[in-house]
């Protein structure tokens, strides 16, 4: 039994998989220090069996017997092909979709994607190229992007978050667009919608997107625009 189970046993294919285990936990321990949904455990699963069918892919394309009378062709990678089409349900289910403009888990979906390629570039024997793969991706995601949030463009510095204000009197709504105005905060797709209130009151709910340079915490932001005297509440959600 010993001796038979030696004969079965390919040290390289394990070595693959444990390097393929390796290079997805370098990914899943990223998404996790982050508090993303995909994290750990689903890329090491995902880049570990990914690198298990490709290794069968290839080796079963090789395994089958030549025939005189029938030429049997067989892709290797026939199986990895399966799985790059195959994981993007997984990658589906990672984004969601905020309101009518933000977008958010597509990062996520994409790590996906990238743990099946690293899986399948391990199983096909490219370990140098797996390794530059994820130094390259961590990288950017590390290192490049945080330094661009910073000090790149105006643009790529600025933060957004919806607003939901609610006014008391509607003359008061351009004085409420020019003071953000003049705290360099631009406005965009804003909604205005009257209401009554239990006491008969109309009040007036202002919706609307703010993008701004991330001059100002959120609190202070919050505590400046509810001690504005015409504003009755505001609620604030800020995207990361």
């Amino acid at each position: 039994m010993l001796p038979l189970l030696t004969e079965s046993l390919n040290m390289e294919a394990v070595m693959k998989i444990g390097i393929a285990l390796f290079l997805s936990l370098v990914i899943g321990v990223e998404r996790e220090i982050k508090k993303k949904p995909i994290g750990l455990k689903t890329s090491a699963v995902i880049a570990t069996f990914s690198c298990l069918l490709t290794i069968i892919s290839i080796e079963a394309a090789y395994l089958v017997p030549a025939r005189d009378d029938i030429n049997i062709t067989m892709d290797p990678l026939r199986l990895s092909a399966q799985i790059v089409s195959g994981i993007g349900f997984l990658g589906a289910g990672a984004i969601l979709r905020r309101d009518n403009d933000n977008i958010t888990g597509l990062t996520t979906a994409a790590m996906i994607w990238g743990s099946a390629g690293i899986g399948i570039a391990v199983g096909a024997g490219f370990y140098i190229e797996s390794f530059f793969a994820v130094i390259s991706v961590m990288l950017v995601i590390e290192v490049v992007a945080p330094f661009l949030s910073r000090f790149g463009p105006r643009r790529l510095r600025m933060k957004e978050a919806t607003c939901i204000v609610i006014i008391t009197d509607k003359d008061k709504i351009e004085d409420l667009v020019q003071y953000l105005r003049k705290e360099s905060m631009e406005i965009d797709h804003m909604r205005i919608r009257q209401f009554e209130t239990t006491q008969h009151q109309y009040q007036h709910e202002l919706q609307f997107k703010l993008t701004a340079l991330p001059k100002k915490s959120t609190s202070s932001l919050y505590v400046e625009l509810t001690t504005l005297p015409y504003v009755e509440s505001v609620e604030l959600v800020i995207y990361p």
